[in-house]
């Protein structure tokens, strides 16, 4: 039995699996992996009192820096075993390096396709891959084996260059696209300027990598509703990291990533390592199941958000993990008010007349944390910077700084060359 058939389980049956295939994990890595194994015995715990899903609770959790510093001693197989190595985007510092052997590949693929299951795709579809197969990037080599698994036809037309995605749209039939959600915006205009009308094109749905969709309370965000207005899709948004080697995506409800339930064992921490009430926000925390090369137990992505345990109208009974609201080491204090980056990208989003941006975090010489927003504007002038100060008090209570740039220059900062995804802060405290 797969995600696909235990997510429409009764949620007793859910974590019945999931309790069976955490007793294996944990076991797994406190016999082969040399961070775990030491993790136990310094604290005396025997990986045979972690016997169901609460008992994760007696176990300390693993931090980002953790897995970092001593990134070699997660390995928990000989190096000939090793078939790919993936490293992470590098968002908060540099980039850890994961290794994965057949099984985690095997494993990777069977991820994306419970994940294409659950956005109503079948063999009949035709994906157009437009994120990067390449730089070390888990992601797109996820989509792309998600593709085998589901007998599904990709073409990989990789990131950028409107015209060419255009183009493989017409010529070859395109049904459904995966792409950065900000990049839709540019085939719009690239579509709009060509008359190109969207809505008569073959792509019927679009699965969205890298930026969130959703509002904390699940309704769509200014990102999301500027594309439907302009092109009648279905949008699907997704949450992964290369770490955790899973990703929860939305079902045709748009409730929220649902969880591959025996594929990963989800938790939603505060500050202490302690649950938070159901739809309060905390640090999503994961214990991927299944992994062979690097294995991890209870693993703080640092990520903020909320996980939704109702049951949602698609039947199934698995938790769903609402947008990314901010991450931990991304918080700003701006002059009183705290804030993350998130709600500054989504007010941005919902301004047409802002073609691109990038977001720059500074420190002063009294430690208090400067906002600088470089943008290309359509026609900017005095009037338009006033409605902008005005919208951002009025929205979150602070007036950062802006800079007005061409679009060349904003595209140079938010896509440097070893970047796989749009970079939209640059934090440089």
């Amino acid at each position: 039995m797969n995600s696909s058939e235990i997510a429409f389980l009764s949620k007793p049956e859910i974590k019945a699996h999931q309790d069976a295939l955490l007793k294996k994990a944990v076991q797994y890595a406190g016999e082969h992996s040399p961070f775990f194994k030491a993790w136990f015995s310094e604290r005396g715990i025997s990986i045979h009192n972690i016997q169901q899903t609460e008992d994760l609770q007696v176990l300390p959790t693993v931090t980002k820096d953790e897995l970092f510093i001593r990134n070699d001693d997660f390995l928990s197989v000989p190096k000939s075993n090793i078939q790919e190595y993936v490293t992470t985007s590098g968002t908060l510092g540099d980039p850890v390096w994961i290794a994965l052997t057949d099984a985690d590949l095997n494993r990777l693929g069977q991820n994306e396709a419970y994940s294409y299951a659950l956005a109503g795709l079948t063999p009949n579809d035709l994906i157009q891959l437009t994120t990067t197969l390449d730089k070390r990037f888990m992601a797109g080599l996820a989509y792309w084996l998600g593709a085998r698994e589901s007998k599904m036809g990709i073409i990989r037309t990789g990131p950028g260059i409107p015209e060419l995605q255009w183009d493989t749209i017409r010529r070859m039939k395109t049904t459904v696209l995966i792409a950065v959600p900000s990049f839709l915006l540019k085939m719009i205009e690239f579509a709009e300027k060509e008359g190109i009308d969207p809505n008569q094109s073959s792509v019927k749905k679009i699965i969205c990598i890298g930026e969130p969709l959703r509002n904390p309370d699940l309704t769509p965000n200014a990102l999301c509703t500027r594309i439907l207005e302009k092109w009648n899709v279905q949008l699907f948004g997704t949450y992964a990291s290369t770490e955790m080697a899973t990703a929860f995506t939305e079902c045709e409800a748009g409730q929220g990533g649902h969880l591959n339930p025996d594929l990963m064992v989800v938790e939603c921490l505060d500050d202490e390592g302690k649950s938070v009430p159901e739809g309060e926000i905390g640090e999503i925390t994961v214990t991927p199941l299944g992994v062979e090369a690097m294995p991890l137990l209870r693993f703080r992505t640092g990520d903020l958000a909320r996980i939704h345990h109702s049951p949602c109208s698609c039947g199934r009974n698995t938790p769903r993990v609402g947008p990314v609201e901010g991450r931990k080491q991304q918080m700003i204090k701006y002059r009183g008010t705290t804030l993350y980056p998130p709600a500054i990208f989504d007010l941005l989003n919902g301004i047409p007349r802002i073609e691109t941006y990038v977001v720059e975090l500074r420190q002063n010489e009294t430690g208090t944390d400067e906002i600088l927003i470089k943008a290309a504007i359509q026609n900017p002038d005095e009037e338009f910077e006033k409605f902008l100060k005005d919208k951002f008090r009025a929205k979150l209570r602070v007036s950062p700084q802006f800079k007005v740039e061409t679009p060349e220059v904003i595209n140079a900062l938010k896509w440097p060359e070893s970047n796989r995804k749009p970079r939209l802060l640059i934090d440089m405290r």
